[in-house]
């Protein structure tokens, strides 16, 4: 039964087990389901007997108060500097036993540990997983990032129109034809006998006749003279926008090993230089 180590102290004592090609995660954050962050990664236990990496010691101080778990290497993504446990929930923090620095863990008994925890009763039904064989298989893909642009456009108001109104007041002359009547008496000479004595009527006696003319009435009407239309254009112009972007590289030297940007050779224990050597047909 293989038991299990710390990596920092396989590191002192077993070199020539782990060679220069592996991976230390120590110090990296470590991130839970949905991108939440949990800690940070404090070491990992590797087999005695082959070097590779099993279990990830996790602080979960983003969860709970103080608690270090142990988590299965092959539920981990790593990108960069971040460590991602995608599918790695609060309740199957909880249900695991606290890491005790001093007990020398085997490999057999934390599998049986594993399979329990996350099926525990206190596990929402929809977050319990099976733990398999390749749960325990250190990550061995590394995320190269880059930056990109993303430019999006935004509405603003880069002017304002107002059209309105106002009352304009002028005297306008209007010519009108009337009609008056006057009066006009004719007076005729006439010699002809009557039966009429005069006083038989009184001698007041007049004749009325009425005079009529035409008055102007003035009324005024209103009438739409012209309609305005208020619209707007819409005109196109290029901007150039320059920003600063940056992007991950691989360094590899000419035997193919990985190389930091200083020529420094960078030990990963997912990526061999024969991976290298293949991947670039050397």
């Amino acid at each position: 039964m293989s038991q299990l180590i710390r990596l920092q102290d396989i590191q002192a004592t077993h070199r020539d087990l782990i060679g220069d090609d592996y991976y230390d995660p120590t110090g990296k954050t470590a991130y839970g389901v949905n991108e939440e962050k949990i800690g940070k990664i404090d070491g990992a236990l590797v087999e005695d007997t082959t070097g590779r990496i099993r279990y990830l010691i996790v602080d979960a101080g983003g969860w709970f108060s103080s608690k270090e778990v142990l988590v299965p290497a092959g539920l981990a993504r790593i990108v960069g500097d971040d460590v991602f446990f995608d599918s790695l929930t609060e309740a199957q923090v909880d249900a695991m036993e606290v890491y005790d620095h001093d007990y020398q863990y085997s490999y057999k008994e934390q599998h049986e540990n594993d399979r329990k925890a996350f099926v525990a009763d206190s596990v929402p039904t929809e977050e319990r997983t099976e733990i398999a064989d390749t749960h325990y298989d250190a990550p061995n893909k590394l995320e190269l990032l880059e930056e990109r642009l993303t430019v999006n456009k935004d509405r603003i108001v880069a002017g304002l129109v107002k059209v309105g109104k106002h009352v304009v007041t002028e005297e306008r002359n209007v010519d009108v034809d009337l009609e008056e009547e006057h009066a006009h008496i004719e007076r005729t000479n006439v010699d002809r006998p009557t039966d009429r004595h005069i006083g038989d009527v009184d001698g007041n006696e007049t004749i009325e006749v009425e005079l009529e003319a035409e008055r102007a009435r003035v009324a005024k009407e209103t009438y739409v003279k012209e309609e305005v239309n208020v619209g707007k254009t819409t005109e196109r112009h290029t901007e150039t926008i320059v920003e600063t972007i940056q992007r991950e590289e691989l360094d590899i030297d000419r035997d193919g090993n990985v190389v930091d940007s200083k020529g420094e050779r960078v030990d990963r224990d997912d990526i061999t230089a024969d991976d290298v050597r293949r991947a670039r047909g050397m």
